[in-house]
Order: structure tokens, then sequence, then C-alpha cells
């Protein structure tokens, strides 16, 4: 279950931006930027068009900060305003774009040591090589900690979607990075 001491912090800047306007907006965004791109990336799969789509939602938030503030529980409400802005500059992309790069496939990550790298890659081509329905639930899951009751209403999907679509996609994954594991021992 999400922190609620986190979604009232996102709730807090919602009255504080409603106050002060968007210098108020640094705070929301401090707050939570590395978690909403994050979730942006797996539907853009380009970090600069995550960033954009997050940039996106937060000007809007500017414009109507009580209905981030009132929202029954505000952290969802702004990632679901963060999905449904991806899937706006996806569908903007895809009729200017035919394919992307390979330096698209990651986010920046700061990492000591090439092992960890390594590793990191795979897992972020794995998770990049699944439906985009079944990446965002694996984010929201594992990295934003939600039930999938609360995936489901981030969604808009049924809680037994939410829940299969997890199972298939860590099926997936499992196959995956079992092959990456075995190839990563064979180069030892």
């Amino acid at each position: 279950m999400v922190d609620l001491l986190f979604t009232e912090k996102v709730r807090k800047y919602g009255y504080l931006i409603a106050e002060g306007g968007p210098p108020a907006l640094s705070g929301l965004y401090d707050l939570t930027a590395d978690r909403l791109v994050r979730l942006a990336v797996t539907i853009t799969r380009n970090q600069h068009d995550a960033e954009d789509a997050v940039q996106s939602a937060l000007v809007s938030i500017v414009s109507r900060p009580l209905i981030l503030a009132k929202a029954d529980n505000p952290w969802h409400y702004l990632l679901r305003m963060v999905r449904n802005e991806s899937l706006v500059v996806l569908r903007k992309k895809r009729r200017w774009t035919l394919g992307m790069g390979l330096s698209d496939l990651l986010t920046s990550t700061s990492v000591d040591e090439v092992e960890q790298a390594e590793t990191h890659r795979a897992v972020w081509l794995a998770l990049r090589s699944l439906p985009t329905d079944q990446r965002e639930v694996v984010v929201l899951k594992i990295w934003e900690g939600l039930t999938f009751q609360e995936i489901a209403d981030v969604l808009d999907c049924t809680l037994p979607t939410a829940a299969s679509r997890y199972r298939y996609a860590l099926q997936k994954l499992t196959t995956k990075l079992r092959v990456f594991e075995s190839e990563a021992c064979h180069d030892r």
C-alpha cells in the first residue's frame, strides 16, 4: 500500500500551489519527479518524452491545483495524470517517428560497477520487451508499492486484470532474465 505520508505530502503541495502559484510547484516536482518519470518511461520508452509528459502533467496542476489537493488519493490522481499525458505524447510521437534508438532504452542512472550496469540494463531491456499494460503494472507494483486494487484504480481496469497482467509480466521477465543470467555465466 502506498505510503499515506507520501500521499499527504502530495496533497499539501496541491494546497501550496493553490496558495502560492507556480513557485510552490518545485516542491511537488522534487518530491515526485523521479517516480513519475519512471512510470512515464515505461509507457513512452523514451526518457525525454517521459520528462515531457511529467512536465505537462505538472503544468496542468498549476492551472487547477485544488483538483489534486482535494482528490481522494492525490498520488494516484497524479500517477493517472502522468499516464494520460504519456499516452498523449506516445500518440503524437507515433505520427512523427517510425523507430527509436538504443539510447532510449534506459533511464540515466549512476552505477559504480560494470556488472551492476549490465544487470540494470538487462532488467530494463526485459521490462521494455513487455506490452505497455504489463510494464505499467510492474512499475506501479514493484517501485510504487501499490496494491492491485490501487493499480486497477490508477489504470482504470479491474482488479483481476491488474493481477493477471502482473503475473504474466513476471513470468515473461523471469524467462528473459534467466536467459541473460545464463549468457552472463558463459561469458565469465
